[in-house]
């Protein structure tokens, strides 16, 4: 399961088809939760973590639009402005604590879930929360918001207010027990806001939202701040306690990754995220981290990290080709590029879910096996007697072994060289290939395969956009081959529909990059959201990861499981952190730093 915002001993045992007995403080897919319903605060947040100063970030891109709910425009981030009915807790794998909800009622059969809410929950104008705005914000996003939400809440059937206080989620499969925690993630919109305003257009009015900050300033391609709303209805729940201290928060943006690392060592901004490994091994090399005035922290963590990789277009004819796909598979050099240009501080990827328990390995035997069987004349034979493997080279960046076993495989499939150019079967124009990318740093990593598929003949080379033209040659599926990252919870569900499901392939603005349209990933897919237990869970997952890996519809890139941050030393954060992500709303100014190394609030 993925949130669609933004972006973790009850005594509840988790029964068969049913994940509480009886309304609850809060609700988990495994049945027990962490937090009984007097608990204070998580853990990982510091209760007296003081109130005040700024945290200020960067974004590369830009923005024109503060609805992040509609297909149309390009977002910025306001995910904070909306409470949701419920809150993820990030020390659990998946579990979810009333917000706007005060209580929530699983039926006995998984047929329905009521959320109960909190009388004083407001909106930002001061008007309640109500349950009609509940269900106005389900309809509305299934109907007028992004394509995805139709695909998220497909098997919920509607919305019924009960009364002022209460809304009841009905649906159409009662296997799927992630269902009540998908709708504990809604966001909860002002339905009297929106009886004089069109939710489906780009906008810069700030939209009403009822979370603890509120837009204060947009300034498109520039900045965007958020200021903490001061008597906010929901600071003293226990889900909120030690949580949102920064009076402000300021986002800058930035066209390009390096201006923007440039101006953060010039101290126009607090943190970041550093993504790249050359620039967290040469970048900051600074006498500020001599000094402590500039902290370099590597967190690990247990999210599973998913799958990066070098995306291939099957909407175009050329990549309907499963053999001009595994051909592809040895293009791209990985262990020249870890040891020449990351600094060896990668880890190949070879799973779509990497770094979880969900990961297939060897070949599939018992209850995967039994489930992949009824599909065998539709898989290839070798998913059934060979495991999945990336193609290994000796680091020495030739790479002959991998260009020469790709080129037998065009070989053998009718492809042809002429005239130094290399011609699929029956074609009259000769093979071209085009990597489209945003940023410098992906370019770096294509650069090298570009030039490995000029041996083999492809003429391929590198088309750099900016970050609107990305974002709109995206969501119309413009391309030949992208670099992008799914992101994977400890829960898969119902995304995995928007990921490689068929009814996703041809919506505009949908997260199947690939355009994959296989009927047997729309089978296991509805396993995974069918699945009863945990390890039924894991055994359709794994199921799953193997077939979309055979699938060749990615080049698998590199992952590291841990954090890098990088940021000036002028904040306090608490000694216990979660497992599964970093909560920055639980960080705070500690004024003695601040002043200790001349870092303002």
């Amino acid at each position: 399961m993925i949130g669609l915002t933004g972006g973790l001993i009850g005594g509840l045992t988790a029964l068969p088809g049913r994940l509480h007995a009886a309304p609850s403080h809060g609700v988990s897919m495994y049945g027990d939760l962490k937090y009984p319903p007097d608990f204070t605060h998580f853990a990982y947040a510091y209760p007296d973590a003081s109130k005040g100063g700024t945290l200020k970030t960067a974004a590369r891109g830009t923005f024109d639009s503060l609805n992040p709910f509609a297909l149309r425009g390009i977002s910025a981030g306001v995910g904070s402005t909306f409470d949701t009915l419920t809150v993820q807790s990030l020390d659990e794998p998946f579990s979810e604590y009333g917000l706007i909800a005060r209580t929530i009622d699983i039926a006995p059969d998984n047929s329905s879930v009521t959320f109960t809410l909190r009388r004083q929950a407001r909106f930002h104008d001061g008007s309640p929360v109500t349950a009609a705005d509940v269900a106005f914000t389900f309809d509305t996003l299934k109907t007028k918001g992004h394509p995805m939400y139709r695909i998220y809440y497909a098997e919920v059937e509607a919305a019924e207010v009960i009364d002022d206080h209460t809304v009841r989620f009905s649906f159409s499969n009662t296997r799927n027990r992630e269902l009540p925690l998908i709708l504990g993630q809604l966001p909860v919109l002002s339905k009297a806001f929106f009886e004089t305003r069109d939710f489906t257009a780009t906008t810069l009015e700030p939209l009403l939202g009822s979370g603890p900050y509120k837009v204060a300033s947009a300034d498109p391609g520039r900045s965007l701040v958020l200021e903490r709303v001061k008597d906010y209805w929901a600071r003293d729940l226990p889900v909120n306690v030690g949580r949102h201290n920064f009076d402000r928060q300021v986002v800058d943006y930035y066209r390009d990754d390096e201006v923007s690392v440039e101006a953060f060592k010039a101290g126009q901004y607090d943190l970041r995220l550093e993504n790249s490994a050359r620039r967290w091994a040469t970048a900051y090399n600074m006498p500020e981290v001599e000094s402590g005035k500039l902290q370099l922290a590597v967190i690990p963590h247990r999210i599973s990290v998913g799958m990066q990789g070098l995306v291939m277009n099957t909407r175009r004819p050329k990549f309907q080709d499963p053999a001009l796909r595994r051909a592809m598979q040895y293009v791209f050099d990985f262990e020249w590029s870890n040891k020449t240009l990351f600094y060896g501080a990668y880890t190949r990827t070879d799973s779509y879910f990497e770094n979880s328990s969900m990961a297939s390995s060897g070949v599939p035997e018992g209850a995967e096996l039994a489930l992949l069987e009824p599909f065998r004349d539709q898989l290839p034979e070798a998913l059934f007697t060979e495991p999945y493997a990336v193609p290994r080279t000796d680091g020495s960046g030739s790479n002959r072994e991998g260009l020469k076993a790709a080129y037998e495989i065009l070989q053998d499939a009718g492809y042809e060289v002429r005239n130094g150019k290399l011609y699929a079967p029956d074609a009259k124009e000769p093979l071209r290939i085009e990597f489209l990318i945003d940023d410098a740093a992906t370019e770096r990593i294509v650069m090298p395969i570009t030039r490995s598929l000029g041996r083999l003949g492809i003429d391929a080379n590198v088309r750099m956009v900016d970050a609107a033209q990305y974002e709109n040659r995206l969501q119309t599926f413009d391309y030949d081959i992208i670099t992008e990252v799914w992101a994977q919870s400890q829960s898969p569900g119902n995304e995995q529909r928007e990921y490689w499901g068929s009814d996703a392939a041809d919506r505009p603005g949908s997260r199947n990059y690939a355009g994959i349209k296989n009927p047997v990933v729309d089978a296991l897919i509805q396993k995974i959201i069918d699945a009863r237990d945990r390890s039924s869970l894991v055994t359709a997952v794994k199921a799953l990861d193997r077939v979309l890996l055979w699938g060749d519809y990615v080049i698998p890139n590199f992952h590291l499981p841990a954090f890098r941050l990088v940021y000036w030393n002028k904040f306090g954060r608490p000694q216990v952190l979660p497992d599964y992500g970093i909560d920055l709303d639980t960080w705070w100014v500690d004024q003695a730093l601040a002043r200790k190394y001349n870092l303002g609030r």
